[in-house]
């Protein structure tokens, strides 16, 4: 019987969840104020906790050795404070929801893992789901972090030259009465623009930023950010399959410590804050009610694969739903790494072609009159 979770209180970590964006995916774990405690860490927890007991080191220990381990004070506090709670006579999984630095599948797969005695087990793959989260941003983050700096460095020096090289330029042609070329004119005409709108265009995009942090939790602002996203070519797919995994790999932890499959997809979807998946799986939901087999629900998508969706139908016909999603996990964990250094390889020299040819007709533009005024003076 599936596992009741409307009444659920939403978890307090869900306020910082990241909004359907490839940025929030790169700036996930970043906070400045009240850092919580981050994936990273979540990863070193689960994996020591793991090795820990099954060392047979009981679950007190294990944590006061992992406490002891923790640089930061606060992380210190919050381990303490789970220590507190187990001693009183709480669960381990009771304990971090007191926490409120973890998340709801987090609590529950820690929960089956203690009714059904496979808590090391789940530890471990808990750990193991953080490890995979970790490496698919470490290697967004390899992949993008280059072209970033150059195309800010290169937007930095273009607004230098429309701001102040240009209108020098333009004060010589003025004094000499030099007649422009259509290019010049165009660029004197931006660099002007660009002058008279600098206050404006700076407030705008402040308020565009603030505007974002208040409706970055409004369902219609996820929807057709998360489109847009997805229609952006290469970075669109590469965005659906982080996702995906993540659904695949969240699943087959469920699936593997025998949760029904309908709580598994309530969990999954509490989890992963991607407005077509959550509302995908919203819809699959209520087909299993009905009795449809999950391949068939997911077909109605074309956030899926097909080959996902035949690999599930053979599964569910053979009862090898754990290995199948399992198997997809490190499918897509290996596209992933394989399309963000592609990724990369393609991004940087794309990028410093353009604002190398975006620098160039600037310059061609300012030099250009400077020749007709050398033939005037000569």
């Amino acid at each position: 019987m599936a596992f009741n979770l409307d009444n659920i209180p939403k978890n307090q970590n869900s306020k910082n969840a990241p909004v359907a964006s490839l940025e929030s995916i790169l700036k996930k774990e970043i906070t400045f104020f009240n850092k919580p405690f981050s994936n990273k860490k979540k990863e070193a927890f689960y994996t020591e906790l793991s090795v820990l007991l099954n060392a047979g080191i009981t679950l007190k220990n294990a944590l006061t050795l992992i406490g002891e381990e923790q640089r930061k004070n606060v992380d210190k506090v919050l381990i303490e404070n789970i220590i507190k709670n187990i001693v009183v006579g709480k669960s381990l999984s009771e304990a971090l929801r007191l926490a409120r630095v973890f998340t709801e599948y987090e609590y529950y797969s820690l929960k089956i893992g203690e009714e059904t005695g496979s808590l090391q087990k789940v530890t471990a793959e808990l750990g193991l789901f953080y490890r995979r989260k970790n490496e698919q941003r470490r290697n967004i983050l390899n992949a993008l972090s280059y072209p970033i700096i150059v195309m800010i460095t290169a937007l930095f020096a273009v607004i230098f030259m429309l701001q102040f090289v240009v209108p020098m330029f333009v004060g010589i042609f003025k004094q000499n009465r030099v007649d422009l070329p259509w290019l010049t004119k165009v660029i004197v005409a931006a660099s002007e623009g660009f002058q008279h709108n600098f206050g404006s265009i700076v407030f705008l995009v402040i308020t565009l930023f603030v505007l974002r942090f208040f409706i970055a939790k409004k369902i219609w602002y996820k929807k057709y950010a998360s489109i847009l996203l997805l229609k952006i070519p290469y970075i669109g797919e590469l965005t659906r399959k982080i996702y995906i995994a993540q659904f695949t790999q969240a699943t087959a932890l469920l699936v593997g410590a025998k949760v029904p499959l309908l709580s598994c997809i309530q969990l999954t979807k509490k989890m992963i804050d991607f407005y077509p998946l959550q509302h995908a799986l919203s819809t699959i939901e209520k087909d299993i009610i009905k009795g449809k087999e999950l391949s068939e629900s997911l077909a109605n998508y074309p956030i899926f694969d097909r080959k996902m969706i035949s690999l599930l139908k053979v599964a569910e016909q053979t009862n090898q739903n754990e290995y199948i999603f399992e198997r997809l996990t490190r499918q897509y964990n290996e596209d992933i790494q394989h399309q963000s250094k592609l990724l990369s390889t393609v991004l940087e020299p794309l990028i410093i072609v353009f604002l190398g040819a975006l620098v160039g007709v600037i310059l061609i533009a300012m030099y250009l009159p400077m020749f007709k005024l050398s033939t005037v003076i000569g």
